[in-house]
């Protein structure tokens, strides 16, 4: 029997599953540090070296990270991990994969000493087929190299410090293995990659299928799509290629009484789901078989208002860095599922991720319980040729492998001008900005692309202003005024930098507040914290909170996101702490949250 979305918890792929089921890889590895760099010359990869792995490691968590078993911060550019698996030869017509869900920054991997596969990017995944290089059952060395050189400023890296310890609004570094390993045995021809994309005006979803090889005869597609066992759509089609679209048409969508019930929503998370048999097109024999789930939604924008399902929507939203005390990026699967309920339980619609691409089971949990999602590459820090190669590969993985999620209503590919420090004088850094809009509309113009979040504005669907005043009458003054949602700014400099770069009009984009507020309770003396203003008690935060929220509900805004969702390392400035505990009781801070006009 298919899987239903409901099955998909707790997959490292949840958008793509088939049977037999997934084999996690997750646990004990041994591990070493190589800060010489000889792990080459010496041959570390070959199965019968095992003496520089002295260290045990839990594989997914970053060596960094208490919850790794190591908990190293020194700079450690080089890491190698090694595990013995066991592995049968596959049968003939199959393969065997190995998945990694994203390995900080640039990996290796040997199998019995023979190298499988490389990826470069930190927040991506990548797959290694080994099934060539297995000649035997039985146990097989599995080893692989990670490299991440903490002073690269030319490589995306978010908010990991280059220094040794953390400063500021930085933090320890993630580096290595951060998310799933696992196992997989699949059909010589499979699904590598399903996109689902809704147009809901129209009553149809546009069905993007990729093969893993041009088919040897033609193949028949069939998608099935259902809601709550009722049959939406299925529809076949004939493919001899590798990659196959079409559009598929739900009749129950022109239905304008019943939309409700099948509309995704925060308020009505209904998902569908889907199944994707391929067969042979003579006679019908089964390829492969995979199962999926998708939202039916409409993201839009017009006259400054943000609408979702083709009706004005107002974002309350929080800045989620995703960053966990005791293993840093990385989560187990139940910490992922928590941190999507305690976004709903405070009274948020959406979170603003920062500076991170969030682990696939997150997107599902904001996909199934209803959390509206702006989706942010981490930042470089030094323009120039690399980071431009590095910037647009990634991201461009990063889309591909997001784009069905419902939850997702927004791509920022550059925060603040992290990597482009001064656009308005270098024409080449304004371009690279363009660039990335037109690229993220490109791979995906159903969502709006934010080019530059924070201040100096060029392309851009939505603007996103950050603004820590922490006087309400100050916010009010600069986005109250009636006229906001036709682009009138009060100031062109309400944060670090002028607002919008030369020749940038308003062309009834909605103004969103996309980072604001950030009070702390005052620190313990010595303490090494960072906040934008300090309270003293439960009852002033309360007070501040409902002040600022209440400006920016009440202004022209198109939608608001406070700063922070939790306190993160010395950054203390959370709606809750790094433990995920509430600042002020639940229900008060859910009712602030929730305030109208």
């Amino acid at each position: 029997m298919p899987h239903t979305h409901l099955d998909a918890a707790g997959h490292p792929r949840p958008q793509l599953v088939r049977d037999p089921d997934w084999h996690d890889l997750s646990g004990p590895w041994q591990f070493a540090h190589d800060d010489a760099d000889r792990g080459r010359t010496d041959r570390w990869m070959d199965p019968d070296v095992t003496a520089p792995f002295t260290a045990g490691v839990t594989v997914p968590y970053p060596p960094e990270s208490k919850a790794s078993g190591i908990r190293d911060t020194a700079f450690h550019p080089v890491l190698w991990y090694r595990r013995t698996i066991d592995v049968p030869r596959p049968a003939a017509g199959r393969r065997l994969l190995l998945h990694f869900g994203a390995v900080d920054y640039r990996a290796e991997v040997w199998l019995g000493g023979r190298l499988v596969g490389r990826h470069e990017g930190g927040h991506t995944g990548f797959t290694c087929d080994l099934t060539d290089v297995i000649d035997r059952d039985g146990p097989q060395v599995l080893v692989v190299r990670a490299e991440d050189q903490p002073l690269d400023a030319a490589q995306p890296r978010g908010k990991q410090d280059w220094r040794q310890d953390p400063h500021v609004i930085w933090y320890h570094r993630t580096s290595g293995i951060w998310q799933p390993v696992w196992l997989e045995d699949v059909p010589d021809e499979h699904v590598t990659s399903l996109h689902w994309t809704p147009d809901v005006a129209h009553a149809r979803v546009r069905c993007q299928v990729r093969l893993s090889r041009w088919p040897r005869r033609p193949l028949n597609l069939t998608v099935r799509l259902t809601q709550g066992g009722r049959v939406l759509a299925e529809q076949r089609m004939l493919t001899d290629g590798q990659e196959t679209e079409c559009d598929i048409a739900v009749p129950a969508l022109r239905h304008a009484q019943e939309l409700e019930g099948l509309l995704w929503s925060p308020e009505h998370p209904n998902l569908v789901d889907a199944t994707v048999h391929v067969s042979t097109a003579a006679d019908d024999t089964p390829v492969d078989l995979v199962t999926s789930y998708l939202g039916l939604r409409d993201i839009g924008w017009d006259d400054g208002v943000f609408l979702l399902n083709h009706k004005p929507y107002f974002l309350r939203m929080a800045l989620q860095q995703g960053y966990w005390p005791a293993s840093h990026l990385a989560a187990s699967a139940d910490e992922l599922r928590r941190e999507a309920e305690l976004a709903k339980e405070i009274g948020l619609n959406g979170l603003r991720i920062h500076q991170k691409i969030e682990d696939p089971r997150f997107l599902y949990w904001a996909d199934r319980l209803g959390l509206l999602l702006w989706e942010e590459m981490p930042s470089a820090y030094a323009f120039g040729t690399p980071t431009i190669e590095r910037v647009v590969g990634e991201w461009t993985e990063v889309i591909s492998r997001d784009l069905s999620h419902p939850s997702i209503v927004a791509w920022v590919p550059i925060n603040e001008s992290w990597s482009v420090p001064n656009p308005a004088a270098v024409p080449a850094q304004r371009h690279f900005m363009d660039a990335l809009y037109h690229l993220t509309k490109a791979l995906d113009p159903s969502r709006p692309a934010v080019s530059n979040d924070g201040w100096e504005i060029s392309a851009a669907d939505i603007w996103g202003v950050h603004d820590y005043t922490q006087r309400a009458e100050v916010l009010q003054g600069r986005y109250g005024a009636p006229s906001l949602r036709q682009g009138a700014i009060a100031e062109q400099w309400p944060g670090a930098k002028r607002l919008t770069l030369d020749g940038v009009r308003h062309q009834g984009q909605p103004v969103v507040l996309s980072e604001f507020g950030g009070a702390t309770f005052e620190p313990a003396e010595g303490a090494q914290w960072f906040g934008y203003d300090t309270v003293a008690t439960q009852e002033a935060f309360a007070e501040r909170l409902a002040s600022l929220v209440d400006a920016a509900v009440g202004s022209g805004l198109a939608g608001f996101c406070y700063t922070q969702f939790t306190d993160t390392e010395q950054e203390i400035n959370g709606l809750l702490t790094a433990d995920r505990r509430p600042k002020i009781p639940l229900d008060d801070l859910r009712t602030i949250l929730q305030r109208r006009k």
